[in-house]
């Protein structure tokens, strides 16, 4: 790694980006360097111009977004003129996001996306498959037929995440902007995931912006850390200086001051039942015969390695999974009628993929009103004035009904997915990993409220997540699977304190944050 006073790479003055036709900018006076070799960390809450900084050193601004004024360069060139971002883009600076699916063509293979990198930034390589297999090789990921040949809704979030990065990878880039590259992985492909790209940035002259919740990869990676505040820098220098003056937003989530509701004994009120349930992606299973029972007002946290099934198991529990064998939905009672998964209002989804998830051609208000106006009945006026109010309740302010999923950062856009959901009056939320996109302190709100409306509504919620100090402070139970299978479940405390199985001791001994411990 090269020392402070090496080649100026990248520098940003005065850059002020701002929603077109008027409103407060999202990102204010901008001004930073980066010279070869270092890295930069960028850190801030959610919303607070993270992503809109690093999407600006491609030229790239988000849709409803304009640059009023500054200037950015990368190696003398200007992203944001039509010649310079040719010559930058993919060859000097490589972007990797939180979203690994929206990197991803979802009509390519594995092999061709990467071979297509390829090409564009290494033209006139004769050898472009024997460059394909070293990177995916380089990401820890398989390189026989079978891998290359699948497509990206056909590999786990942290294979995808990889692939991505292998992509990123193509053309040896001098400078690689990571916008949180682990958020979405296991602690395991996380911790994994961190030595390698902290390899890939310490060798040669490479230079890096990394933006992450994680303030201990940011101290251990980054030789100066920005903050962000409501789009302005409020601090910069050292890494430890910078993060060790931050707000509890940079802190592990905490848990609920009020403890989480417990089933009551001898009352039931209804259950979600998961009985010897079985799915396959085409001809491969993926799910062996899982069973659980989540009590009404209860939450199940379901973690285990990418790959284990976690995301099928949350689709099948909400019916956009169809089973091979069991069965799964909502009971009400002892004796009770039992609810379709996916069909009216018993279970409802929060998705891992936040952007995937709304329709971007849509504002945050047809995507809240459609539940309450089709599920419940509700008239227009009325549907409108309650989305404002389910807005409130996960932290977002109503002006936010005008705005399109591309207006918002990925945090907001997680939090409306959020606030749709609830706006079905579910039984069951299903939540797949959705504060992977959040900062610690707005993750641990939307964890805050969904305990509050466990104990105000009854409400049910499985939690699929990596973050197994979330599982251990939030759940009353946690299954841990693998390969399909459920290998460990019980009490949080007890898993946790004293894991069984060889998984289970994996992933707890590669959490970064100790889990805490649960009731026993």
């Amino acid at each position: 790694m090269t020392t402070a006073d090496g080649e100026e790479l990248l520098r940003v003055t005065g850059l002020t980006l701002a929603p077109v036709g008027g409103g407060l900018p999202v990102l204010r006076e901008a001004t930073l360097t980066l010279a070869s070799g270092r890295v930069l960390g960028v850190v801030g809450r959610s919303g607070s111009g993270k992503s809109s900084l690093a999407l600006s050193l491609l030229g790239h601004v988000r849709p409803g977004l304009e640059r009023r004024s500054g200037a950015v360069r990368v190696a003398g060139l200007d992203p944001f003129d039509r010649s310079g971002a040719r010559r930058l883009r993919g060859r000097v600076v490589s972007f990797m996001g939180q979203d690994p699916a929206a990197c991803l063509n979802p009509a390519l293979r594995i092999g061709e996306q990467v071979a297509e990198a390829v090409r564009l930034r290494s033209p006139g390589l004769s050898d472009v498959a024997g460059q394909v297999r070293s990177l995916l090789s380089s990401v820890r990921l398989p390189v026989d037929r079978a891998f290359l040949r699948r497509r990206p809704h056909q590999v786990s979030g942290g294979q995808a995440q990889r692939v991505a990065l292998a992509a990123a990878l193509a053309g040896s880039p001098r400078l690689l902007v990571l916008d949180e590259p682990t958020g979405s992985l296991d602690t395991v492909l996380a911790h994994q995931m961190r030595e390698l790209l902290t390899e890939l940035v310490r060798d040669g002259d490479r230079a890096a912006v990394l933006v992450s919740h994680d303030p201990g990869w940011v101290a251990a990676l980054a030789d100066e850390v920005i903050r962000l505040q409501d789009g302005r820098i409020t601090a910069s220098g050292p890494a430890r200086t910078v993060l060790a003056a931050g707000p509890r937003a940079l802190a592990p989530a905490g848990r609920a001051d009020a403890e989480a509701p417990r089933a009551v004994a001898g009352e039931n009120r209804g259950e979600l039942r998961v009985c010897d349930l079985s799915a396959a992606h085409g001809r491969r299973v993926v799910l062996h015969g899982v069973s659980l029972t989540v009590p009404a007002g209860t939450c199940t946290a379901v973690v285990g390695p990418s790959g284990s099934g976690k995301t099928t198991l949350a689709r099948c529990l909400v019916g956009l999974h169809r089973a091979a064998r069991g069965t799964a939905g909502w009971r009400d009672g002892p004796g009770g009628p039992s609810a379709a998964s996916g069909r009216g209002r018993a279970v409802q989804l929060v998705a891992q993929d936040s952007r995937g998830a709304l329709n971007p051609r849509e504002s945050v208000r047809t995507a809240l009103t459609r539940p309450l106006t089709g599920l419940r009945g509700m008239p227009a006026e009325q549907a409108t004035a309650e989305a404002g109010r389910m807005l409130a309740l996960v932290g977002l302010a109503p002006a936010m009904l005008s705005r399109r999923p591309g207006e918002l950062s990925g945090g907001e856009r997680q939090r409306v997915n959020l606030a749709r959901a609830l706006a079905g009056a579910p039984r069951v939320l299903v939540c797949d990993e959705i504060t992977s996109a959040l900062d610690p302190e707005i993750g641990a709100g939307v964890l805050d409220l969904l305990t509050s409306l466990r104990r105000t509504l009854g409400l049910t919620v499985v939690l699929v997540t990596h973050d197994l100090a979330e599982a251990a402070r939030y759940a009353d139970r946690v299954v841990v699977l693998d390969g399909g299978r459920v290998v460990e479940s019980g009490p949080p405390g007890r898993v946790f304190a004293r894991p069984r199985h060889p998984v289970t001791r994996e992933l707890v001994g590669c959490s970064r944050v100790s889990p805490a411990r649960g009731p026993v």
